[in-house]
């Protein structure tokens, strides 16, 4: 294990038996942007790749729109397997991926780490989070005892369901983007002008 590619873990009996393969972090090595979603779902266990179902197509979408490719980001989650039915990943099986994931944080060192929605936001803040409320805050907090600024967001599956949530994501994306000072400044101005 390299720390960023997990390739055989058995720590959770029943992921390890609903999980068709481990789904590992995708993009650069080096992003100044690190987007940490929940676990995988169908789509991810079987393509072996974080948010490529409806809700990816809306953050690549989101992506774009603040003028970032997914290359240029790094998305991960906070386990690696599929819990059954889509169910959330329980206390133990969080705290059993939290190595993984801690090790993903310091070999990246991004700028920013960007939670996509309820349960990566209170697994990395360790609190209990109203993450519609409290979307696009930022927050300093110690993870693996290194201060780290984590970006709270609404996952984007939730503007799929609610629209009011689809401001709500773009402005926390929006945010991001320029926290990590990435995306190219004048492509937006651009976008305003045609507004």
């Amino acid at each position: 294990m390299d720390g960023l590619c997990v390739t055989a873990c058995t720590r959770c009996p029943k992921l390890v038996d609903s999980r068709s393969q481990i789904v590992n972090g995708t993009g650069p090595e080096d992003a100044d942007l690190l987007f940490v979603g929940e676990g995988p779902g169908a789509n991810e266990d079987e393509q072996g790749e974080p948010f490529v179902g409806r809700s990816g197509t809306v953050l690549d979408d989101g992506l774009r729109d603040v003028g970032l490719a997914r290359s240029d980001v790094r998305i991960t989650n906070c386990v690696r397997c599929r819990p059954p039915e889509n169910r959330d990943p329980t206390g133990e099986e969080l705290e059993n991926c939290r190595g993984y994931l801690e090790t993903e944080i310091e070999r990246l060192d991004p700028d920013v780490i960007v939670t996509l929605g309820k349960v990566p936001s209170e697994h990395l803040l360790d609190r209990s989070v109203a993450v519609t409320k409290e979307a696009g805050s930022l927050e300093e907090v110690r993870i693996a005892g290194t201060p780290r600024r984590v970006l709270l967001c609404v996952h984007p599956a939730a503007t799929l369901y609610d629209r009011s949530q689809e401001e709500t994501f773009a402005d926390a994306l929006a945010e991001a983007a320029e926290l990590a000072g990435a995306g190219d400044g004048e492509s937006g101005q651009t976008r305003l002008d045609g507004f």
